[in-house]
């Protein structure tokens, strides 16, 4: 499809625009309140022994859950989406020009702002808010609830006297956040673990991968697509009314966007296959897991992630999952992120919901990603329903050691 020659000057500022923050923000960092001396040595004392971890994934993959799993050991450092601040920068563009952008021309901030966040540099994270944190304190931090570290003492004093974190209490109750206390208590940790699903392509993580400081481990979540589309109409209403719609009455609209599941299919596709392809740069730092398998067996798949980065899985790590992989499947409050549920119920309980016309149109835009992870295909709606046949094969996706 051809542009005019003025929405190619105005991709062309905007893609300069992000490059010049991004250079501007890596300038910036010295203001952080730790000095790039200090961060060296910080690094050359831990380089042997920390562990940095990603949770690389694609939006209702099942990476909250993923995501608690490092969240409850008291050794990691955990950070929900931190990328989230980058992209609320340029929120003022308009939706065409920022969806032609920031699959790709993010990416340099994005890999600058997670480099940082692994050296325990949370004050980076300063040049990608709104407003502006003053004496490096904020209100404005995506999820800040969804990391232990950042509710409890002394990041936050009036917080915790309870055995388990709440989310929702968390930022009414700590109240503003000090990112440079939040720094020193990432320091004081061990491990860093940061969840993404903000980055297209296993690819676009190899500068990340190959910087040595990091010792960078990748968890790349995978899920089946069609139970992603479905918790995504569950989820974000606008952005698949069109969708809501043609599951509701079997018409489908004229409106109906295909490439919001087309391009998660390329994307997870390519991502498995550079992986699984194991390319020299992620000897000992990929590992790819099926959502499905994680929440059927997930004490196993624990298990076996743990391993996987170095580390014995923490009681509280077991005790969480006793206690999120059993649970109701309703949360208090209808909260649209929670982990807590049946989590053997809910890994295919997409095929109640969805109907058999656009599971249909979903195997057909997504055979052969459906095909390359393992995952069966269906001919009719009696094989679809049929929730004692599970649709989830039974592969093992070995580690890259």
């Amino acid at each position: 499809m051809e542009c005019s020659w003025k929405t190619v000057f105005v991709l062309v500022c905007a893609s300069l625009g992000i490059q010049y923050t991004a250079i501007r923000s890596l300038k910036g960092s010295t203001c952080s309140g730790m000095s790039h001396a200090h961060r060296e040595l910080l690094n050359q004392e831990q380089i042997h022994d920390r562990k940095h971890i990603l949770i690389f994934a694609t939006t209702r993959s099942g990476s909250s859950f993923m995501g608690q799993l490092f969240n409850q050991h008291p050794g990691i450092f955990y950070l929900f989406e931190p990328l989230y601040h980058v992209q609320q920068v340029f929120t003022n563009a308009s939706g065409r020009i920022r969806n032609a952008l920031d699959r790709r021309a993010l990416l340099g901030a994005h890999r600058d702002l997670l480099s940082n966040l692994y050296d325990c540099d949370l004050n980076f994270l300063e040049n990608y808010m709104k407003p502006m944190p003053k004496d490096h304190e904020t209100t404005m931090f995506f999820r800040r609830g969804a990391s232990n570290a950042l509710c409890e003492p002394p990041v936050c004093a009036s917080y915790w006297d309870s055995r388990e974190v709440e989310e929702h209490l968390c930022a009414r109750k700590c109240k503003s956040l000090n990112l440079t206390l939040a720094s020193q208590a990432c320091q004081k940790r061990s491990h860093v673990a940061i969840k993404t699903v903000r980055i297209p392509e296993i690819k676009d993580l190899r500068l990340l991968t190959e910087d040595p400081r990091l010792n960078l481990k990748i968890i790349h979540l995978v899920r089946d697509p069609r139970g992603i589309l479905t918790s995504r109409m569950g989820t974000f209403t606008d952005h698949f009314r069109s969708w809501k719609i043609w599951n509701a009455t079997g018409r489908k609209p004229h409106s109906v966007d295909l490439s919001q599941i087309t391009m998660t299919c390329k994307d997870l596709s390519n991502s498995a296959e550079t992986g699984l392809s194991r390319p020299a740069w992620l000897k000992g730092k990929y590992m790819l897991v099926r959502y499905e398998d994680l929440a059927r067996e997930p004490f196993k798949k624990a298990k076996e992630i743990y391993n996987f980065i170095g580390l014995d899985i923490d009681s509280n790590v077991k005790k969480w999952l006793l206690h999120n992989t059993n649970g109701s499947s309703t949360a208090t409050g209808n909260y649209k992120y929670t982990t807590t549920r049946n989590s053997t119920a809910t890994a295919e309980r997409w095929r109640l919901n969805l109907s058999f016309d656009i599971v249909q149109m979903v195997q057909n835009l997504c055979n052969d990603t459906l095909t390359q992870l393992g995952y069966r295909q269906v001919d009719s709606v009696k094989e679809l329903r049929n929730v004692s046949y599970s649709l989830v094969e039974s592969r093992t996706f070995v580690p890259f050691l």
